[in-house]
């Protein structure tokens, strides 16, 4: 059994701070310890000092990402807070089609997509509305995490019958493919429309050339204290088109006196 240190744990904390925005409070020590245990045993290492040395040497890179992909918490389902895809459904789309009708290019971001429920969903009512001139529209998703371990499953998209229940049967077969008895894989149609990528949103500047119509950032700010949080939401308000949308969790909220963003709804903000 490894134990940290108090100075080995503000070490981890202040690097998870710096490069990832994570805060990892000290009440998280214990969770610490019982993620990374296999690690340093499998590596044997003496010390989590030790561990931190080789992190900080590696070259690769693998060693952080199997740090971030055992300190991350990625829990999410299909139709997580729902009342969110029906405003996009029913408000949101309509409006982004008839104001990018000539365009007809609509750029829609999923930060912090976890393991793909997300960003396959707004696929599938996208699907659904657009209907047979879907194929006129480019409307591909953009989807990230931080998470290697995540994302390798949402490329997959491989899905258990039981977290598809709360799915309209229609989507069940019309978008995925039955593998067994106990789970389903995305059709291509809809995987062909999320493009996934490893994305740190602890980034200095965003690289993106265009600007999003819509970004989904649910849950994930939950991990970062009030000053992270609010530059993300400030770069955020920078790549959003004007008319554009903001989505948050509803565990979370934005200090509107600090952004540009119009409030709409819970968990829903607006760039004027």
């Amino acid at each position: 059994m490894f134990n940290i240190t108090e100075k080995e744990f503000k070490r981890l904390a202040e690097y998870m701070k710096s490069y990832y925005g994570i805060n990892l409070k000290s009440e998280k020590k214990s969770l610490v310890i019982g993620r990374l245990q296999n690690v340093l045993s499998q590596g044997q290492f003496d010390s989590f000092s030790s561990y931190f040395d080789y992190i900080h040497s590696d070259q690769s890179g693998e060693a952080v990402a199997t740090l971030i992909n055992k300190l991350t918490t990625n829990h999410t389902f299909f139709m997580r807070e729902s009342e969110h895809f029906m405003y996009f459904k029913e408000e949101i789309l309509p409006y982004l089609a008839s104001s990018e009708a000539l365009k007809r290019d609509l750029r829609i971001w999923s930060a912090g997509c976890s393991s793909g429920e997300e960003p396959y969903t707004l696929a599938m009512i996208m699907a659904d509305y657009f209907g047979p001139s879907k194929g006129l529209w480019d409307t591909k998703i953009l989807a990230t995490d931080i998470s290697t371990n995540v994302l390798e499953k949402a490329k997959q998209g491989v899905y258990s019958r039981e977290s598809l229940s709360a799915l309209p049967k229609h989507w069940l077969m019309n978008y995925f493919n039955r593998l067994n008895d106990r789970e389903y894989i995305i059709s291509d149609i809809i995987k062909k429309e999320v493009i996934f990528r490893k994305f740190n949103l602890n980034t200095m500047d965003f690289p993106f050339k265009k600007k999003f119509h819509v970004i989904f950032c649910r849950n994930v700010m939950i991990y970062f204290d009030s000053e992270t949080k609010r530059q993300l939401v400030n770069k955020f308000y920078e790549i959003t088109e004007p008319g554009g949308y903001l989505f948050i969790g509803h565990s979370e909220s934005i200090n509107r006196g600090e952004t540009g963003y119009k409030y709409i709804m819970p968990a829903l903000y607006r760039k004027e």
